[in-house]
């Protein structure tokens, strides 16, 4: 049984950073289809830029997003200071808070979760 932590950190501006995003969704799929697995699908720094990006149906990644949504929540600071925060309360995901309003990756890696970075 596998516990992974997958942290989207690429932003929005270039063909890299969707790649990433593509990458990350396909590790979280992965691991969300796998009984047994634990996965945790988190958008940290100025990857919160791509909830709303994800939200919208005609996206190129909506579906694969939508696949593992029921994983995925969101760093409340960097949404904020990414100016998302609306279309994070819209998404309805969940925000994380624990450390100084980041997620905190400490608590997950005391929890035995591989952290994985995109």
């Amino acid at each position: 049984m596998a516990h992974a932590a997958i942290i989207v950190l690429a932003g929005t501006e270039s063909h890299a950073d969707y790649g990433r995003l593509a990458n990350a969704l396909e590790a979280a799929k992965e691991f969300a289809e796998t009984d047994g697995d634990d996965v945790k699908l988190i958008f940290d720094g100025a990857g919160v830029q791509w909830v709303p990006e994800l939200e919208a149906p005609d996206s190129d990644y909506h579906d694969l997003f939508e696949a593992v949504r029921e994983h995925a929540a969101v760093c409340d600071y960097c949404a904020s200071a990414f100016d998302v925060t609306d279309a994070v309360d819209a998404s309805g995901l969940t925000t994380l808070a624990e450390y100084d309003g980041h997620p905190s990756i400490r608590d997950l890696v005391a929890d035995d979760y591989e952290i994985i970075t995109f």
